[in-house]
Parts: C-alpha cells; structure tokens; sequence
C-alpha cells in the first residue's frame, strides 16, 4: 500500500461540509500502521473523518508535536473513537504554556490533565528522543537549532512556580516516514525551525532526499528574508512537494508559492496525497 496522508484538521476547509479550525491533525496511513499526528483544537477531527472516509477507531497511535491547545484540544473526544490507545509526545507538553503580549497573557497548554485522558484510554510514552514506530517511521525528538535565521516566537512562555519562562519548545517534534521517493515529513508547527526539523530528520534517518513536506511551518509573521532562505533551503534540500499548513500565514504562503512554483500546494483540512 503507497503512504497516504489525509489532513483531517487544519484552519481552511478544502471543500464544503468539512470543519476547519485554527490547528493542525493530519493521518499517515501504511500497510501496517494508522498513525494520527496531532488532534487539532477541538471538535473538527471526529466531525471530519468520517466525510473523509477515515474509521478512528482503526487509529494505532497518536503523536502529538508538541503542547499547545490547537494540536491536543481534540484528544478527549479522538480518544472517544480510538479507545484506549498509545500517545507519543515529549515530557514538556505538560509544561504550563501561555502566549504573551505586553500585559496580555493566554494559557495555550493542553487543555486537560494527563489523569482524565488516561481514563479515557491513553497511554502515554513521553520521550526527548527519537522514537521508532517501525522500521520506516519516527518522530524527531528534540530538535537542534542550526540555521542562523530560524527562531523561536518570543511570545511563547512557560510558567513554572509562578516565574515566566521563555519558552524553548523543547517538545516541538515531527514524524518522518521512509518512501520509496525519500523521506516524508510531517511538521506539526516547526516552532524550532522547518529547515532545522528536515535536517535532523536527515541525520536521524540517514536519508538525504527528502520528498514531501507539509504542515505547519511556523513563517506567520516572519521576515521576508526568513520566508525566501527557508525557500531556497527547501530547493537546495530537493524537496518535491511542498503543502503547507496552519501557521504559515498567508503573506508567508504566498511568497514560499512563487518561490518554489509546481512543487508547492496548499495543504488544507480534507487534503489528501499518496506517495508510492
């Protein structure tokens, strides 16, 4: 069976009866595995799988690219579906999470607390290292910051003991699955860089083509320089698909378009491709 990667939640509807919301899950598909990165921000996914043709129940595990509120909120009513199943994620998507504006603060963390999303069936394998799911598929673990000009969203904290902390979004992660054409990356938001996370799945694979990317890249807001160099990047890098997600941004988005020409689409909520 080719891989096959559904997008059951995303913040643009890709055609009408689907719900879109702002946040991010997307469905890889093999012969062997049905693997669910991410659940998006609330009630989208549930809604949404079955007008795509998708049984969650046949879901064997979650991956979560990190914790924020538009990649867990769905989780109690996923885990409805699925029943009890294991969640791959990083120890921090417990961190006390918020966004920042001047005086203005927003809780953004996972929206429940681990005790009721075990009730409901989760078991969760929290790691900062990669973690293999087969043979062809893995997250990336905790991934290093290498570009000079990708950086993380200074709005971002955590708040331990009453202290604001900036956040380093340790637990922001990818899953990378082996093709036949090269590597597939699944980026979740790329809070710690989109070149940075293909890079690392490079050498944590040990394969240098890298085929398809999508999702969030984390470009809303950026510099027109930072948009052009992960541009060139990902042309340098051979990349043959490029769908972007989420929070790209649409000037973002617009700019990676006449940059990289027929190997970039908009990958929206109902999205589907194969890769042989």
């Amino acid at each position: 069976m080719p891989l096959r990667i559904t997008t059951l939640s995303e913040n643009t509807a890709g055609f009408p009866i689907v719900l879109a919301e702002w946040g991010l899950s997307v469905l890889v598909q093999t012969e062997d595995l049905n693997i669910l990165l991410d659940t998006g921000a609330s009630t989208s996914v549930p809604h949404n799988a079955p007008i795509l043709g998708v049984d969650l129940s046949t879901i064997d595990k979650i991956v979560l690219s990190h914790g924020h509120y538009d990649h867990t909120g769905g989780l109690k009513e996923v885990l409805a579906k699925t029943g009890a199943v294991e969640i791959i994620a990083h120890p921090d998507i417990w961190a006390k999470k918020y966004i920042r504006f001047g005086e203005r603060e927003s809780y953004i963390g996972v929206p429940f607390s681990r005790e009721e999303l075990e009730a409901l069936g989760a078991s969760f394998t929290l790691s900062k290292e990669p973690v293999w799911i087969s043979n062809d598929i893995v997250t990336t673990g905790e991934i290093p910051m290498t570009t000079e000009y990708e950086e993380i969203d200074p709005n971002l904290y955590v708040k331990e003991d009453g202290e604001w902390l900036s956040d380093p979004l340790w637990d922001d992660r990818a899953l990378v699955i082996k093709t036949g054409e090269g590597l597939a990356v699944i980026l979740g938001c790329a809070h710690r860089g989109a070149i940075n996370t293909l890079r690392h799945a490079q050498e944590i694979t040990g394969v240098a083509l890298i085929h398809t990317v999508i999702g969030g890249t984390h470009l809303i807001g950026a510099t027109e320089e930072r948009v052009l160099r992960t541009a060139t990047a990902l042309q340098e890098l051979g990349v043959q698909q490029v769908g972007v997600s989420h929070c790209t941004g649409l000037p973002s988005a617009v700019l990676l378009a006449q940059q990289l020409g027929q190997a970039f689409f908009f990958n929206n909520t109902g999205t589907s491709i194969t890769i042989p």
